[in-house]
């Protein structure tokens, strides 16, 4: 298969984990792509709850790139879409303090990023009860 484009791996992601999102009852705004900023809104049945969910998107087993700077990690919670070409993705779901600490900061040629490696992401497989349901 062909590499897909960053933006069209990024879009699966956003889409199937409010697909998944939507099945549990939330209502889903996704936000504007490549804005900064959290990637989806959700509100529950009732409108009284609401939570920013952050959307990381690969196409394989891979860390999760969070860029050069940790205050880009805002939202909530956070999903990691895994093998979106994949008929049916990995999903992992975690809390913003639940990852915050897992983030490895690397260092190359001066330059800083910041990444969370596989390990550090797979015990949230799943795990939908972090954010629960709309209904």
């Amino acid at each position: 298969m062909n590499k897909f484009p960053n933006q069209v791996t990024g879009n699966i992601g956003l889409y199937y984990s409010c697909y998944e999102l939507s099945k549990r009852g939330w209502n889903v705004l996704p936000t504007s792509r490549n804005a900064k900023g959290v990637d989806a809104v959700i509100y529950n049945q009732n409108g009284k709850s609401t939570h920013t969910i952050q959307i990381k998107a690969l196409t394989k087993r891979d860390p999760v790139p969070f860029g050069n700077n940790m205050d880009n990690v805002i939202a909530e919670f956070v999903i990691i879409c895994r093998n979106v070409r994949e008929e049916k993705p990995e999903i992992f779901v975690a809390t913003h303090n639940e990852i915050k600490n897992k983030i490895h900061k690397g260092e190359k040629d001066g330059k800083v990023s910041y990444w969370l490696q596989p390990k550090q992401y797979e015990g949230f497989k799943d795990n939908w009860d972090k954010i629960g349901t709309g209904f």
